[in-house]
């Protein structure tokens, strides 16, 4: 589970922002909005967090942030010598970061395990990286990393506590790869779980790495995992009694351009293709519809909640930007309570997620106090990432009326001539 998310200097986030999903003291909800750790540093941890902010105030940047991080881990030790990190962009509207170096920077739980994972980097190399792992109260600094400008060289430290070939490792690791990744690539067995958590237990939505149907599709084709999603659509009040998938094969176009020759080839061939059928039922009939005959918002949650579905059953780390788009405000409250859910929710599964859909702010039992966060855009362009909490609001307070009356902050800033307004 994610207990925290560290970020400096990458886009819009130029000062260091936390995402914290430690819960606080409060007891409302406990039993069903977090999750015992056995820590005494952190008791509980939050299933979920909300973030609230106008549209390019740097909600969208923190997941992106999150997301860089994660290609960072699983593809530096792929890189060629000398390959630079092109996609990397610090803050760009002042003198001073663009010479900076970019942090990352997690905390999560794994097995009882905490780990504190971060880096350092700019767009030629990783500058400093290190790991804390909290086997008890006390850590153990398993590796510190850190490039010294005098020799050109980067320096490591090793703790005994971290066993295995790590001199190999060393050697091994060049300036623009991670040692977390390289280590793991040289088959060491005591890091592949930090390793694991980014490549199999942090799943991230936004436009870089949108849903894709095929998740969903394929679960179709089991009975058991089928009905979970059918039951759960029907749920949702979508009159559908049944889906099927039938492959059949069917003539494709496919094209290829060769860049060196300015050659275009087109082919046509059999290729199997999969259809999606929805078998909707009412008291008055029933009838077979194609995929595209659905609505958008119909398609949209299908395909989310194949993916949701398999998130809850394997305890995973959901990111998502954007969870209300096409979906309606009170699909987005069904997907929300799944995670809150006890009886469904058994494996420490965890949904963060942005939206501008204001009613979740007061809806019933839906966030606590410590889940709802904002982003706001200061004058000199940089985000800020502030939690609710902050403003002390009481348990009676109408959070989606002070939200939208500027109480929080985080609103877009409207100038009715711009709009075309008169007074």
């Amino acid at each position: 589970m994610l207990v925290e998310f560290r970020i400096k200097n990458f886009r819009s986030l130029r000062d260091e922002q936390v995402l914290s999903l430690v819960a606080s003291t409060d007891k409302s909800l406990l039993d069903t909005h977090a999750m015992k750790t056995g820590l005494k540093a952190a008791p509980h941890v939050l299933k979920g967090a909300v973030m609230y902010g106008a549209n390019a105030s740097g909600k969208s940047n923190l997941i992106k942030a999150l997301q860089y991080m994660r290609s960072v881990v699983l593809e530096s030790a792929a890189l060629q010598p000398g390959q630079t990190f092109d996609r990397l962009s610090p803050f760009k509207l002042d003198t001073l970061s663009g010479s900076l170096p970019t942090e990352f920077e997690v905390t999560f739980i794994l097995g009882g395990v905490r780990y504190q994972y971060g880096f350092a980097m700019n767009t030629h190399r990783i500058v400093s990286e290190q790991l804390l792992v909290y086997k008890a109260f006390k850590p153990q600094r398993w590796f510190d990393r850190h490039f010294d400008d005098e020799s050109g060289k980067d320096v490591y430290e090793f703790s005994s506590s971290l066993k295995g070939a790590k001199n190999l490792w060393e050697g091994a690791t060049r300036p623009n790869a991670l040692f977390l990744s390289m280590a793991v690539q040289l088959n060491s067995e005591a890091l592949r779980p930090v390793f694991d958590w980014f490549a199999n237990r942090l799943v991230i939505l936004n436009e870089l790495t949108p849903l894709s149907p095929q998740f969903s599709v394929q679960m179709l084709k089991h009975e058991e995992q089928r009905k979970a999603i059918c039951d759960f659509l029907r749920a949702a009040d979508i009159s559908i009694a049944d889906i099927e998938v039938a492959t059949k094969q069917a003539m494709v176009h496919s094209f290829s351009f060769d860049l060196a020759t300015g050659k275009r080839e087109e082919e046509m061939g059999e290729q199997a293709v999969e259809e999606v059928k929805f078998r909707h039922m009412t008291e008055h009939g029933n009838a077979v519809f194609d995929l595209m005959d659905e609505s958008s918002g119909t398609r949209n949650l299908l395909f989310l909640t194949g993916p949701i579905l398999d998130i809850l059953n394997k305890g995973l780390t959901l990111v998502v930007d954007e969870l209300d788009t096409s979906l309606h405000t009170l699909l987005v409250q069904a997907l929300v309570r799944l995670f809150h859910r006890p009886d469904i929710n058994t494996c420490g599964a965890q949904i963060i997620f942005t939206t501008h859909d204001t009613s979740l702010l007061d809806t019933y039992g839906l966030f606590r106090r410590d889940q709802v966060w904002f982003v706001e855009k200061g004058t000199d362009q940089s985000s800020c990432l502030y939690p609710l909490l902050d403003f002390s609001p009481r348990k009676s307070e109408a959070l989606e009326r002070g939200y939208l009356q500027g109480r929080y902050g985080a609103l877009p800033f409207l100038q009715s001539q711009a709009l075309g307004m008169k007074h």
